[in-house]
């Protein structure tokens, strides 16, 4: 397995303008963190994260597709920073002509490393995604990259079940104090 993408990301206080942009650009997309400036996203520590099934930069297995039945891949994360509250999951595509957030989980235990194969840990939260449903929403776009960030929060999201995309990505940009990140580059 090669390699997972490790990423930091911005100050844990930042004005509610670049929160504000930071959401445009990752329901867009473009994930949470490309909205902020290098020097922003430089002082938060990486978080490690990587898939029995799912290689950086390697296809999502079908599997894993609309054209699949398993669901979520399995995922694992390490270097989760100490004082980490909480932990978020955010699953997007990365398009050219717009993305689309595919699952949101929020409020695992910090004390979890891992996610099952088509399942969440007991007590986590499922919101919303762009199309609105609860849950893993199985991405079609064969050309499309997948990504697949883990946020360490220093607090709960503390939402319900179904909780609206913008309130959910908002609370986990307040929150987040370290991050990492698994792409898939198309679906296999």
């Amino acid at each position: 397995m090669g390699q997972p993408n490790v990423s930091t990301r911005r100050p844990r206080l930042i004005s509610g303008t670049a929160i504000a942009a930071a959401l445009v650009v990752m329901s867009s997309g473009c994930g949470m963190a490309s909205g902020m400036a290098s020097t922003e996203r430089s002082q938060l520590e990486p978080i490690s994260v990587s898939s029995p099934r799912v290689r950086d930069g390697g296809p999502l297995p079908s599997d894993y597709s609309c054209k699949g039945s398993a669901g979520n891949p399995p995922l694992r994360w390490s270097r989760v920073p100490e004082g980490t509250k909480s932990v978020a999951i955010v699953a997007d595509s990365n398009s050219r002509t717009g993305g689309e957030v595919h699952w949101v989980v929020f409020d695992i235990d910090p004390r979890t490393n891992e996610l099952p194969e088509g399942g969440v840990p007991v007590g986590a939260v499922e919101g919303s995604t762009t199309n609105g449903k609860v849950g893993y929403s199985p991405p079609c776009g064969v050309q499309e990259n997948y990504r697949f960030t883990v946020y360490a929060l220093d607090g709960k999201v503390d939402l319900r079940k179904g909780a609206s995309l913008g309130q959910t990505l908002r609370s986990i940009a307040d929150k987040t104090i370290a991050w990492g990140r698994l792409t898939a580059a198309h679906i296999e």
